[in-house]
């Protein structure tokens, strides 16, 4: 919805419905963003011209390395199994959820003492991660954007340990069409996950930061445990 320039390089790691619809509306925005799924670059050169014209295919280390941002936008069970050196030093958005429900149990992400996005920061220690975009429907990640000052103008939430980590997202994210919400720490993050009291809700700003500071984090994550 920007056209403004010098914004950091995005790199996106998964090419599915959530990873397109993110390459669309950072494209739209002025961002450079590389695409990456876990092979070679040419079988998604076709979908990637089609579906994210604009986003270049490259190998996901290429990717990583060219980029200040990286998006995880891959299928939770294929965490286990990503090349964690490679993420090292960089600012990792962890948009990804565990639902053992539609995603099957993932033994690396049982720990119920800590959130999802703690966990997957505990596994990439050399990097700085970021939760968001868990919490909003890929399919609505175009249609609601809007231009800052619209009434309806909905608001994301954004969770690290690192306040300007945080806050470099949260410029990227209002680039895109959305407030933007900060809560202190990943644990309180917890919040975005399913079950949570914002997770898939259409909020505005004031609404969405009542709704994350109405509740304790015990309360929702045994709230989100009892969903699950």
């Amino acid at each position: 919805m920007s056209t403004a320039t010098a914004r950091p390089r995005v790199a996106i790691l998964g090419v599915g419905h959530v990873g397109s619809a993110l390459a669309r509306i950072l494209l739209d925005a002025g961002y450079e963003v590389d695409v990456a799924a876990s092979g070679d670059p040419q079988r998604i050169q076709l979908i990637a011209s089609v579906v994210m014209p604009g986003a270049r295919p490259v190998w996901a280390a290429e990717a990583v390395a060219a980029a200040d941002v990286v998006i995880l936008a891959i299928p939770l069970h294929r965490f286990a199994g990503l090349d964690r050196g490679m993420l090292d030093g960089k600012l990792v958005i962890d948009s990804m959820n565990y639902w053992a429900p539609t995603d099957g149990v993932q033994p690396l992400f049982e720990d119920t003492a800590l959130t999802s996005s703690e966990i997957v920061q505990r596994e990439l220690p050399l990097s700085t991660v970021v939760k968001t975009f868990n919490h909003i429907g890929y399919h609505e990640m175009e249609e609601d954007r809007r231009l800052p000052g619209d009434p309806d103008r909905r608001a994301l939430g954004v969770a690290s340990d690192e306040p300007e980590a945080a806050a470099l997202v949260a410029s990227l994210i209002e680039d895109v069409g959305y407030d933007t919400v900060l809560v202190e720490s990943l644990r309180d993050g917890v919040a975005f996950e399913p079950g949570g009291p914002v997770f898939g809700a259409r909020l505005g700003a004031a609404d969405f930061r009542a709704a994350v500071s109405g509740e304790s984090v015990e309360t929702v994550l045994a709230s989100a445990e009892v969903a699950a």
